[in-house]
């Protein structure tokens, strides 16, 4: 049976052993200067601590996990909410966080991340019978910093808050189509809110018809002020094929370059058709991401 004490309590830590512990606020300097190191493949931690710069998560039931080295040096660390994030992670870190997880198990959504770290944590989960719902192992890391080599479509806007209902319409089928299963089944509410959230903020990009429905959609779903990542893109099915998406994804990119210099997604290695969209547009790879779904 696994155990009920809080993974932050002393008897946690011992009984964890080893060098990895949950950050406290007084490790918030070290844990900025660790995700610092690379803006692309940390954007999402680093969008997080722009929005609360402590290492003691505001989200209810989040906390991050850090190894520190002989010297007490923070050398890595990973976010564990309902998502599971490892930063600057080599795989033996990795390992020793997937095993705290394990220790400390409830239900997380996915394992994302560079490759090696995020595989590594998912053999630790296996090793304690914790099983995926797919393994998607290899998404290449792509960014740019200059202008799209492509025209931008005008037409795309930054999404309002009237739009609500025909936003969260394609962003479930966006998340379906990419998933295999509706985005409701974790809590309709939680989904409804994390679209709204994305179109408060701003960070939710549209280009609807004149009556409204969604012609394609992009979200910026990490926001940092080095670096954003942009998530959730779709196009109608009815309008695929017609060459619209390169114009989209250059307009994508000029609204992200306003908020951070570099733009960043991940894309699966069998999507053919999208990484030569991203090709197009002038994305390079600068990394090797892997998902895993729970």
């Amino acid at each position: 049976m696994l155990s009920r004490v809080a993974p932050w309590l002393p008897s946690r830590r011992a009984a964890a052993g080893g060098p990895v512990r949950v950050l406290a606020h007084e490790d918030s300097d070290a844990l900025r200067a660790l995700v610092a190191r690379d803006p692309v493949a940390n954007v999402f931690m680093e969008a997080l601590l722009a929005q609360s710069p402590s290492a003691v998560p505001r989200v209810a039931g989040a906390y991050v996990l850090g190894f520190f080295d002989d010297d007490d040096v923070l050398a890595s660390a990973c976010w564990v909410g309902s998502n599971v994030v490892p930063i600057e992670a080599c795989p033996d870190h990795a390992v020793l966080f997937g095993r705290w997880i394990a220790a400390n198990w409830r239900s997380h959504a996915s394992i994302f991340g560079p490759r090696e770290a995020v595989l590594a944590i998912f053999d630790a989960l296996g090793d304690a019978n914790i099983a995926a719902h797919e393994v998607r192992a290899n998404q290449p890391l792509l960014a740019m910093d200059r202008t799209p080599t492509v025209a931008a479509n005008p037409l795309l806007g930054v999404s309002r808050s009237r739009q609500f209902t025909q936003i969260l319409t394609a962003a479930a089928a966006m998340f379906e189509e990419e998933v295999g299963y509706s985005p409701y089944l974790g809590g309709e509410e939680s989904y409804r809110r994390r679209v709204a959230g994305l179109i408060q903020q701003g960070h939710s990009l549209s280009h609807c018809d004149v009556d409204g429905k969604v012609i394609f959609k992009a979200d910026l779903g990490a926001v940092s002020r080095r670096a954003t990542q942009i998530q959730g893109v779709w196009l109608d099915p009815a309008f695929r094929g017609l060459g619209l998406s390169a114009g989209y994804m250059a307009a994508v990119v000029g609204f992200s370059r306003l908020r951070a210099p570099i733009a960043s997604l991940y894309v699966n290695d069998y999507n053919v058709r999208a990484r030569a969209l991203y090709e197009r547009v002038g994305f390079e790879q600068v990394g090797t991401f892997a998902t895993v779904l729970l």
